[in-house]
């Protein structure tokens, strides 16, 4: 008995040995283990993970799930320990500035120097250009010059004359000559007359000394020079002073080039002009800007800048065409900023650029209007909207301007910034689409190729089908032809515009895939009646810009449309096909304008 007492308070004794140490081995680690996951659910709660998606990045949300407006899987969103000073800044990592090519440089100040290229031709110093007439009355006996292009020297016989009114003053001469001693007036009368003829005092005394008249007279070439016109031929009769010949003295020459009207206000008479001419290569002439023309030609639009040049061994030969430049200057102010045109976006009416800004948080871009002055060449001068030492994006402005809109916030054909536009409204989200209001833009008409035409016409076959697959209430064919839409403007050649018609087209373009970007997804007719409301837009509004179509396009309108706000789209023809409400209102609405 004694013994089982022994036994049993020796188990109990071991039990409650076993508790405490397994309370003090345990207990507290247990207790730590407990502090511990709670502070590190209160540091998830305080850094929550942000869930966005990557083709919507104004979509926020603390869990993982699907984007409410495509439906693709949420991703992570990388929290920097810092944060962007300005929230429409865009932030980029360098290992995404060196994938897209990001190059930026400081601003500065410099004199605006712009080389200007001009075209002429080599002219005649019309200073220099003479008429060779003849001073003697009568009919052309001998032609010395039977050719234009041949050189005279001054005091050469160039033709000879036979003139019955000359004969006659010469025997009155020798007539007064008889009774000069008596008459001495009469005589020296007689040889004034045959000296108003342009006889020198030689001649006449020959003439006397002879004693019978002379019947041809030569014409002396009162100039050298190189004869451009020849007028008469051999036996024909002129009169007094009437031109023989026209002589070109070629020592020197006018160079006149042509100053464009977007020039003019770089060119100065006293700039210097470098010049080659094609027929001699390797040689470069140079001169000053003499005069400028103050007219402007209404025709050719251009002014003629006149350079003087020597023509040392009758080199330059008029009618040469000359290719020169200027390193024209403007006055120098003191904020000439200047920056590469790779630096600029130009939209039409707007230029835009976008400022580096490096903060502890990384790299951010901010979108800035600037105000354009005359175009350098390479690069353009800034009249506002930069300060010198800013630093700005010289390369892959694109990119940047791509995730800017890709986030939402100010860019190029956004400068307000804010979600990307959807075309339609998935989850309850307030999109600018889903109000139901048109946006309707400022349509500019904008020239473009016959092979820029030709790139959008399938877009309007596709375009068409979606509109008659709605109009036949048919989802499935509306749906594809939409899918098919989109795919064809994927595949237009942006190379086919060019100029001020690439801007339009990356405006144009854009609107039309954000309107189309989710076609795939939408479950009903309405949903791509509304998709469908906002790509008429953008094609009318293509359509008008560039009237690629050889045929009329017939915008029509119904006022039911859209919650009774209206709605247009596009047909080829008059008659009404309504495509918003199909077969129970298929004749409703009217054509408001056509567009040829």
């Amino acid at each position: 008995m004694n013994t089982n007492k022994k036994i049993i308070i020796i188990a109990l004794s071991t039990l409650a040995i076993g508790l405490l140490l397994g309370w003090l081995i345990f207990g507290g680690s247990s207790s730590e283990s407990k502090m511990d996951d709670e502070h590190q659910h209160t540091t998830e709660i305080a850094g929550e993970t942000v869930w966005t998606c990557s083709m919507h990045p104004q979509i926020r949300q603390g869990e993982p799930g699907d984007c409410p407006i495509c439906g693709m899987d949420l991703i992570p969103l990388d929290n920097d320990d810092g944060e962007e000073l300005d929230p429409m800044a865009v932030s980029m990592s360098p290992t995404a500035m060196q994938l897209a090519d990001i190059r930026t440089a400081a601003v500065g100040t410099m004199d605006p120097v712009k080389s200007v290229r001009l075209n002429g031709k080599v002219q005649e110093d019309e200073r220099l250009v003479f008429s060779q007439s003849s001073h003697i009355p009568g009919r052309i006996e001998k032609l010395m010059v039977n050719f234009t292009g041949e050189f005279v020297r001054k005091g050469q016989a160039i033709a000879y004359i036979y003139s019955p009114d000359l004969v006659t003053a010469q025997e009155e001469l020798f007539e007064a000559q008889k009774i000069k001693d008596t008459q001495p007036q009469l005589f020296n009368s007689a040889k004034e007359k045959l000296k108003n003829w342009k006889l020198s005092d030689s001649q006449v005394e020959q003439i006397l000394k002879v004693g019978t008249p002379k019947e041809e007279f030569a014409v002396q070439a009162d100039v050298s020079g190189y004869v451009t016109e020849k007028m008469v031929n051999l036996g024909d009769y002129i009169r007094k002073g009437e031109a023989i010949y026209e002589i070109a003295d070629l020592s020197k020459v006018w160079v006149l080039f042509d100053v464009y009207e977007s020039d003019m206000p770089w060119i100065k008479k006293g700039d210097k002009v470098n010049f080659t001419v094609a027929s001699l290569p390797g040689e470069t002439f140079e001169g000053k800007i003499t005069f400028l023309d103050p007219v402007i030609d209404p025709k050719t639009r251009v002014a003629k800048a006149r350079v003087e040049v020597p023509n040392k061994d009758n080199q330059l030969k008029p009618e040469m065409f000359a290719s020169g430049t200027v390193e024209a200057t403007l006055p120098k102010k003191s904020n000439n900023i200047v920056v590469p045109k790779t630096a600029v976006m130009w939209t039409g009416k707007r230029s835009v650029v976008y400022v580096k800004n490096t903060t502890s948080s990384g790299v951010s871009f901010m979108m800035r209007d600037v105000t354009l002055g005359p175009g350098l060449g390479d690069s353009f001068i800034v009249e506002s909207g930069l300060e010198e030492g800013e630093e700005i994006a010289v390369n892959g402005t694109f990119s940047i301007d791509a995730a800017a809109q890709l986030a939402g916030k100010p860019s190029m054909m956004n400068p307000e910034g804010g979600p990307a536009m959807t075309g339609h409204n998935h989850g309850g989200m307030d999109t600018p689409a889903s109000s139901g209001q048109v946006n309707k833009k400022e349509t500019k008409p904008v020239s473009i190729s016959q092979k820029a035409k030709e790139a959008l016409r399938p877009l309007y076959t596709e375009y068409l089908k979606f509109k008659d697959a709605l109009t036949a209430d048919e989802f499935d064919q509306a749906q594809k032809a939409a899918s098919d839409l989109k795919t064809t403007l994927d595949k237009v050649n942006m190379a086919a515009f060019t100029g001020e018609s690439h801007n339009a087209w990356m405006s144009h373009s854009s609107d039309l895939k954000n309107a189309l970007q989710h076609v795939q997804h939408l479950k009903t007719i309405a949903e791509l009646r509304t998709t469908f409301q906002q790509v008429s837009e953008g094609m009318i509004a293509m359509t008008k810009a560039f009237k690629p179509m050889d045929q009329t396009l017939y915008v029509q309108f119904c006022p039911m449309a859209d919650d009774n706000k209206g709605a247009n789209w596009l047909s080829t023809e008059e008659e009404i096909r309504n495509p918003y409400f199909g077969e129970s209102m298929l004749t409703c609405g009217e054509v408001q304008e056509n567009i040829k």
